[in-house]
């Protein structure tokens, strides 16, 4: 059968493979199309299966939210270099992983890769996958995905520096209107330039304070300074010590960056309730970092090009 320029285009656009992979896949299924697409997919698995070990540590975190900020999601979706990260295709696939995540019954990423792809559901999500690694030529990682609820209240995301750190922040209030929301927004930005652990000091566990109090005690004694002094005042100083490091880790007792009247974030929160004669209590917090915890390649790229000049 003859493979015409249009039946290539067409299956170029179905599947976003290379031009030369579409007129391949035509040429060994005779021109059917769905055929076609099929052996696209196999190759894109097999091509695939060949970069599985290569490193993904860049790439971008995304959310979504739902327009009644009722439901949300947030994913981590990696890739081998930043410039794929940046790349439109790739990003608008990271943003089709988020709106999957925020309808799915997967309790984890295994689970999730196994659903049928919702945008074309011929396929499972590996699949797309798959297919996504084919044509952009590097391995890549759904790494992680989350999923908010907020019946009682409502879910804002934010994400900072183009998808290098992602944030949801899930909120109960009465109140859902644009004030509330930029208190919101204004809170998830705190949570993505602080870093914190937990969103109060009630949500700490009695077994961490402890844990941390022992280490502090223990400092302290090794401490020169400290020798002579009485172990009731040793125990006060390393209280005053944990309620500190308390203040760091936890949300709401955090000093609100965006001020410099040494307004805490709960205050923060507290005073827009306030003024908009509403209930609003932050109840939890999401924060991705793209690539935390993950092994990334260290580039000498001065030195790869010294290489290869020799």
């Amino acid at each position: 059968m003859n493979i015409t320029a249009a039946m290539v285009k067409e299956l170029r656009e179905m599947s976003g493979a290379g031009m030369m992979d579409c007129k391949k896949a035509l040429t060994n299924t005779d021109g059917d199309m769905d055929k076609a697409m099929e052996f696209l997919r196999e190759n894109g698995l097999a091509k695939a299966a060949k970069k599985a070990g290569r490193i993904a540590a860049e790439g971008i975190v995304d959310t979504y939210v739902s327009d009644d900020g009722k439901t949300a999601s947030i994913v981590e979706v990696n890739s081998e270099t930043d410039f794929v990260a940046k790349n439109e295709v790739f990003r608008t696939f990271v943003a089709g992983v988020a709106a999957q995540a925020a309808s799915t019954s997967a309790a984890d990423v295994e689970g999730f890769l196994a659903e049928k792809w919702s945008e074309d559901t011929s396929m499972t999500v590996n699949e797309k996958l798959a297919g996504m690694i084919a044509t952009i030529g590097e391995n890549m990682n759904i790494r992680r995905f989350a999923k908010v609820l907020a019946e009682d209240g409502m879910v804002v995301s934010y994400i900072h520096a183009g998808g290098k750190i992602g944030v949801l922040v899930k909120a109960v209030t009465d109140n859902t209107g644009a004030e509330v929301k930029e208190c919101l927004k204004n809170v998830a930005m705190q949570v993505a330039a602080m870093s914190p652990k937990y969103v109060s000091a009630d949500d700490v566990s009695e077994d961490y304070k402890k844990s941390e109090l022992e280490i502090l005690i223990a400092q302290a004694k090794n401490d020169p300074k400290n020798a002579n002094k009485p172990e009731n005042i040793l125990e006060k100083m390393v209280q005053g010590r944990l309620n500190k490091e308390l203040k760091e880790v936890c949300l709401l007792e955090q000093e609100y960056v965006k001020t410099d009247d040494k307004e805490t974030v709960g205050q923060y929160v507290a005073s827009v309730a306030k003024s908009e004669g509403c209930n609003l209590k932050v109840v939890d917090f999401i924060r991705y970092e793209t690539g935390e915890g993950l092994e990334k390649k260290n580039e000498d790229f001065a030195a790869e090009v010294a290489a290869q000049m020799k």
